[in-house]
């Protein structure tokens, strides 16, 4: 296993992030997936936080990342389902008519550490969401 260091640790903090759109509406399509996943690369910089896997489904998102311990993995969640929420209505204004309020995202998400399992069987299952 690879172990990742800063000036003080070694470290390998992988997660699972599942994101849902408000009401479960169907609205994600390849091209608001693609705009949501840069956003959540650039703004990740700033909380040393990088993306391992990304895939989406219509209606939700699932993300595989890595973080350092002194990420504050709340306020990056928060901070990203906020602005990603704000630019996709408005570079997507298709999304307005099935989100006709502020939020795009659901307030709840699902977060889980990868608990040791194999990070390549969790890319897969990431790879796999959304075929039938």
């Amino acid at each position: 296993m690879k172990l990742d260091n800063n000036n003080h640790s070694v470290f390998s903090l992988y997660y699972h992030l599942v994101l849902v759109v408000k009401y479960r509406r169907p609205v994600i399509d390849d091209t608001i997936s693609d705009y949501a996943k840069d956003m959540f690369v650039r703004l990740g910089k700033n909380y040393n936080i990088s993306l391992v896997e990304w895939n989406h489904d219509m209606d939700h998102v699932h993300i595989l990342f890595k973080a350092h311990p002194n990420s504050e993995l709340s306020k990056f969640i928060n901070a990203y389902k906020s602005a990603s929420s704000r630019l996709i209505k408005k570079h997507f204004p298709q999304v307005k008519r099935k989100l006709w309020k502020e939020y795009f995202w659901s307030r709840s998400f699902c977060l889980l550490t990868t608990g040791g399992a194999p990070i390549e069987g969790i890319k897969k299952y990431i790879e796999n969401q959304g075929m039938k």
